[in-house]
């Protein structure tokens, strides 16, 4: 899903408020969402999961053009951790999906 899909739905789920309203809402969160990450604090959603930072230490990398070798230096990356609910959810529907791939058809 997109965050424009995402606003597409929210705006057909709550047809009361605009379009531009949701668009804004959308934003405003991810923007927090973004400058949370970037100061370095973790963030949690209950029943759906958790954000925080990985550092990855400096390695040796190789160009793949030329094939000389690289210093990659270290970085802090997001991670995303699903909570319980969330894996539960997805498990759930995938047992669905899979169960109902596996009905014979005209049985």
């Amino acid at each position: 899903m997109t965050k424009s899909e995402l606003i597409a739905l929210l705006a057909s789920r709550y047809p009361q408020l605009a379009l531009r309203d949701m668009d804004f809402a959308v934003k405003t969160m991810l923007d927090a969402m973004t400058q949370s990450l970037a100061s370095g604090q973790r963030i949690e959603i209950r029943g759906f999961g958790s954000f925080s930072l990985s550092t990855r230490s400096p390695r040796i990398g190789r160009n793949p053009r030329s094939g000389e070798k690289v210093l990659v230096p270290a970085k802090q990356v997001p991670h995303f951790k699903a909570g319980k609910e969330l894996r539960e959810r997805v498990d759930a529907a995938y047992l669905d999906e899979q169960k109902t791939d596996s009905v014979p058809s005209g049985a």
